[in-house]
């Protein structure tokens, strides 16, 4: 089972460096990837159980940290930047380009037999984008938080998943890029947790990381 953001759909970073640059302020789209990558990381602590993915602070929190990595502190430039996050391609957002990795992985998860999900912190828009990008095909059931009613890290979406691929905790995993919510959410359920860790910006962890889903599908399947 699979995270959906910044697992198998990854960040337009392209856009958001064009938002910049009508700011003044001009970076790359791969540095804005690298910014993302380490505010992943900054984030994690906050997402404490009850402190919900999906909440207007917890966005803004994100993004002030990617920005922050980009050397962008100046008030203004930071408020405007919520703004047009808030506004962006309502009501999907930013996550609307599959990841390399992303096919491959499905199609090697499928092809050894394995039962494939999806279970995302959305707002009912996940399945519809992993359609858009062309994942659905591979995909058996999603699971996404505004419709069932619950978010990860709690265990209970989770076990609704589990019981949905039709087997035990421990057959299942369950690979995302946030220690705290998709790990140890996954553990708590007794489900094995994958950390997508591109750069190795999380340091040391008690779970197994992987570049990318590719990667993280092979060390499930023992070839890697």
């Amino acid at each position: 089972m699979f995270d959906a953001g910044n697992t198998l759909i990854r960040i337009d970073y392209g856009a958001v460096a064009a938002a910049l640059g009508a700011h003044g302020v001009f970076v790359d789209p791969g540095a804005v990837e690298d910014a993302e990558l380490r505010a992943r990381v900054r984030l994690d602590p906050h997402l404490i159980p009850g402190a919900s993915t999906e909440s207007a602070g917890t966005h803004d929190r994100y993004l002030r940290y990617v920005l922050e990595h980009l050397g962008v502190t100046a008030e203004a430039t930071v408020k405007a930047m919520e703004g047009w996050r808030r506004a962006y391609n309502a009501p999907t957002g930013l996550w609307i380009l599959a990841d390399p990795a992303a096919a491959p992985a499905l199609a090697r998860a499928k092809a050894a037999g394995l039962v494939v999900g999806v279970i995302s912190n959305s707002n009912g828009t996940v399945s519809r984008t992993l359609e858009s990008v062309g994942l659905g095909a591979w995909i058996d059931f999603v699971v996404d938080s505004s419709v069932v009613g619950v978010e990860k890290p709690d265990p209970r979406i989770f076990a609704i998943a589990v019981t949905r691929a039709g087997v035990a905790p421990a057959e299942a995993a369950y690979v995302g890029d946030l220690y705290s919510v998709d790990v140890l959410g996954a553990r708590a359920a007794g489900v094995h947790g994958v950390l997508i860790d591109p750069r190795g910006y999380w340091g040391r962890r008690d779970c197994p990381r992987a570049r990318d889903a590719a990667h993280a599908v092979r060390l499930i399947l023992g070839e890697d």
